[in-house]
Protein backbone atom coordinates (compact mmCIF):
# COMPACT_ATOMS: atom_id res chain seq x y z
CA UNK A 1 0.00 0.00 0.00
CA UNK A 2 1.42 3.38 -0.90
CA UNK A 3 1.11 6.40 1.43
CA UNK A 4 -1.20 8.21 -0.60
CA UNK A 5 -4.23 4.85 -0.54
CA UNK A 6 -3.17 4.65 3.34
CA UNK A 7 -4.23 8.56 3.30
CA UNK A 8 -7.51 7.76 1.52
CA UNK A 9 -8.49 4.84 4.13
CA UNK A 10 -7.16 7.62 7.09
CA UNK A 11 -9.18 10.51 5.67
CA UNK A 12 -12.60 8.24 6.65
CA UNK A 13 -11.62 8.46 9.87
CA UNK A 14 -12.91 11.78 11.45
CA UNK A 15 -9.40 11.53 14.41
CA UNK A 16 -7.39 11.87 11.63
CA UNK A 17 -8.30 15.74 11.19
CA UNK A 18 -8.05 16.24 14.64
CA UNK A 19 -4.25 14.85 14.38
CA UNK A 20 -1.52 16.87 14.21
CA UNK A 21 0.61 16.71 10.89
CA UNK A 22 3.76 15.03 12.75
CA UNK A 23 0.99 12.83 14.17
CA UNK A 24 -0.35 11.82 11.11
CA UNK A 25 2.67 11.16 9.37
CA UNK A 26 3.31 8.66 12.02
CA UNK A 27 0.18 7.05 12.06
CA UNK A 28 0.39 6.97 7.88
CA UNK A 29 4.24 4.68 8.40
CA UNK A 30 2.78 2.63 11.10
CA UNK A 31 -0.61 1.98 8.90
CA UNK A 32 1.74 1.05 5.92
CA UNK A 33 4.26 -1.12 7.60
CA UNK A 34 0.75 -3.28 9.45
CA UNK A 35 -1.25 -3.72 6.23
CA UNK A 36 2.72 -4.68 4.85
CA UNK A 37 2.88 -7.32 7.31
CA UNK A 38 -0.62 -8.88 7.11
CA UNK A 39 0.00 -8.80 3.28
CA UNK A 40 3.28 -10.86 3.52
CA UNK A 41 2.50 -14.71 2.64
CA UNK A 42 3.95 -17.12 5.20
CA UNK A 43 6.59 -19.09 4.75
Amino acid sequence: MTHQQAIRVLMLSPFYYKMDLSSRMMLIHEFCAIYAQINTPAR
